[in-house]
């Protein structure tokens, strides 16, 4: 990934994903107060709703992108796959789901996160672009998945097209998870060598949200992949962590729009 500073923000941008206005934005540059600081989207944590009203305006302002045409949905660590249009725009409630797709131009999708992972997706060839939250809940469902087949049969898209970017999260190194998720994770890869860690000392178990999402993705055809390698717990100087910082944070944002 690229960093860039616009306007006082700081953003991440996929070197695959140069056909597309994008960015994972960090938490700097924003008007929110501790712990919430500073460029806090999150409007369901506690923080001063007009706040977080900047903060968008300034995320989008950074892309230069029309805020008002802005689509975003309610994250609920599940599957659903929102195809983002005029009708959606004019919900006077965000929509549950965790996954949406569009081929309309000025329509910049956005979403938060805190730890779990930000998939970007776009097809040069049809003029398609989607985004998804994978969270250990989401990517055992098989999130990454689900969107790619949600582009397949509303636009016709054809994996081996599709360009993804999974964005910064929490690593492996520490994301220490407990039988729930190994046995999630089992039920749905089956093989889950690659995707968890076992500490040799104590037994502990570590899960891959990275390798798990791009081994979802791949599964279904997707080849043109890039990963980040920044974790969310570890750089709490650039992003909110939900683990790290005890729950105690803000959520950072991401957009992705045809313009």
């Amino acid at each position: 990934m690229q960093r860039f500073e616009c306007n006082g923000l700081t953003y991440y941008q996929f070197e695959r994903l140069n056909g597309v206005t994008h960015g994972v934005f960090t938490r700097l540059g924003g008007v929110s107060a501790a712990p919430f600081d500073s460029l806090n989207l999150g409007g369901s944590v506690g923080d001063d709703p007009t706040c977080v009203r900047e903060n968008h305006m300034r995320m989008y302002d950074a892309l230069g992108v029309d805020d008002a045409s802005s689509c975003s949905v309610w994250q609920v660590h599940g599957v659903e796959v929102v195809i983002a249009d005029r009708s959606v725009r004019e919900q006077t409630s965000f929509i549950h789901a965790d996954g949406m797709i569009t081929d309309r131009y000025d329509t910049p999708l956005s979403m938060r996160f805190a730890d779990c992972t930000p998939i970007l997706l776009h097809d040069p060839v049809q003029g398609v672009i989607g985004m998804a939250h994978a969270g250990w809940r989401g990517t055992v469902k098989g999130m990454a998945a689900g969107i790619i087949g949600a582009m397949m049969k509303t636009y016709g898209c054809k994996p081996v097209n599709i360009v993804a970017g999974i964005g910064p999260s929490i690593s492996v190194e520490r994301y220490q998870v407990g039988a729930e998720v190994i046995d999630a994770a089992r039920a749905y890869f089956g093989d889950i060598d690659g995707l968890v860690r076992i500490d040799p000392t104590d037994g502990t178990s570590y899960f891959d949200l990275w390798a798990a999402n791009a081994r979802d993705l791949q599964h279904v055809g997707v080849e043109q992949i890039e990963i980040t390698d920044i974790c969310t717990a570890q750089r709490t100087d650039e992003f909110f962590s939900h683990r790290a910082e005890k729950g105690k944070t803000g959520r950072f944002g991401a957009v992705i729009c045809m313009t």
